[in-house]
């Protein structure tokens, strides 16, 4: 099998939005696809039944791309069927149609299943290579058709994320979202972050009558947290961290990252902190959003109430 190839699109010329139709044998990569499809922006849908297509079509936002994930296992598939939708589509002057189908050699789909031990979906009683060879067959005439190839062979998931990323970003480069909030440590800290930085150890806004009921977006709690010696240099270090690690993410694949600031109460220091840090990363072009978890709380109850 030839190297991973990419065929130049057909149907973007459109001023519509793009619905990437996303196909090729089980074990090819389609989820992984889809994945980075809507990191890039889309909505992901993966085995929708293709008469529902057109009113998810309809339903959907009209300003964002859609990713189908499609397949022998998706419901009422034909690949006569496909073709037909995918003309009708195109003709459309609203939309910007792809197909994209990730292709791989049977010895190297044979192995992953064989690593995975999954049935394949067309061998359920029978070896894998049975339903890798019906498969590739049956979607012999959506191959020939696709408006984009990529060859996983011999991609690992950064390769097919970059080649996707290629065809299907904005601009053709992977982008990565940094994530910046503040939080108490008396409520815990919060899941899924990348990193957390303990503010503790400056001095406290609270203690002062005139500041304990504001928080760290009031400029006085974040000059008298800046008054203390020690916050520039912790500032400084925390940022040229993030300055020598964010590239590294971005080229490793990762999409999002989290970075939380905590203190006490989670109103004044890690607020003034995440309001800093965020300020200075938005400077240097990262895109970058901001949450305060327990300011955010506080908004919640009052509303409620």
């Amino acid at each position: 099998m030839s190297e991973p190839a990419a065929i130049p699109l057909s149907h973007t010329s459109s001023s519509g939005r793009r619905v990437a139709l996303v196909t090729g044998p089980s074990g090819a990569g389609r989820s992984s696809a889809l994945k980075v499809l809507e990191d890039a922006g889309f909505e992901a849908i993966d085995n929708l039944p293709l008469r529902l297509l057109q009113t998810v079509l309809e339903e959907a936002g009209q300003e964002r791309s859609i990713a189908l994930g499609i397949d022998a296992r998706t419901r009422d598939f034909s690949t006569a069927g496909l073709i037909n939708l995918m003309e009708e589509l195109v003709a459309r002057d609203d939309l910007a149609v792809d197909l994209l189908y990730l292709d791989c050699a049977t010895d190297v789909l044979l192995r992953r299943f064989s690593e995975t031990r999954r049935r394949h979906p067309l061998a359920a009683d029978g070896p894998p290579v049975m339903g890798i060879e019906r498969e590739l067959e049956l979607l012999r005439p959506l191959r020939a058709r696709a408006d984009v190839l990529i060859d996983t062979t011999n991609l690992n998931v950064h390769d097919l994320r970059a080649e996707v990323e290629r065809w299907f970003s904005p601009d053709g480069q992977h982008h990565l979202t940094v994530s910046v909030q503040s939080f108490s440590y008396k409520r815990g800290l919060p899941r899924s972050v990348d990193m957390v930085y303990d503010c503790r150890f400056l001095r406290n806004p609270y203690w002062d009558p005139s500041l304990r009921q504001a928080n760290g977006t009031d400029p006085r709690v974040a000059a008298y947290v800046g008054q203390d010696p020690r916050f520039e240099a912790f500032a400084d270090q925390v940022l040229n961290l993030s300055k020598l690690l964010l590239p590294a993410y971005k080229q490793e694949g990762k999409s999002n990252i989290s970075i939380a600031f905590g203190c006490t109460g989670g109103q004044h220091r890690s607020v003034t902190l995440a309001e800093n840090h965020a300020l200075q990363l938005a400077n240097l072009g990262w895109q970058v959003s901001i949450r305060h978890r327990e300011l955010d709380r506080q908004h919640e109850s009052k509303a409620q109430t």
